[in-house]
């Protein structure tokens, strides 16, 4: 018998990781760019939090069958903190010091007791 995974397991979790990608350059990309206006910003930012949207939605609606919308809040959150650890360094070009690290292992500490039977 071939080894077989049901997709709904796997897509949330790529989904999830493509819509934080997005909502991460969203909420935080424009702090590169300190003189641009206000304005500009917020609708760049709306711009492509739209397209987070089409990728989040579908995540959640898809997972929701194998998973509770717990376990899919806290897999969203534990994705974010990831992308966002990796965004900042490489993006922002700020360090992580061990104290966001050990603060970041707590929280997925944590997040861990959700998935517990």
């Amino acid at each position: 018998m071939p080894f077989a995974i049901n997709p709904a397991y796997i897509w949330p979790i790529l989904l999830l990781i493509a819509s934080n990608v997005f909502m991460t350059f969203a909420w935080y990309g424009h702090l590169k760019f300190t003189s641009s206006p206000l304005y500009i910003v917020i609708f760049a930012s709306w711009s492509i939090a739209f397209f987070e949207y089409w990728l989040a939605v579908p995540a959640n609606r898809i997972g929701h069958s194998v998973y509770s919308a717990a376990q899919l809040k806290t897999m969203q959150e534990v994705i974010t903190l990831t992308i966002f650890v990796l965004f900042s360094v490489f993006w922002l070009k700020e360090s992580i010091g061990w104290h966001q690290l050990i603060g970041f292992a707590f929280i997925a500490l944590g997040a861990a007791f959700i998935f517990k039977g």
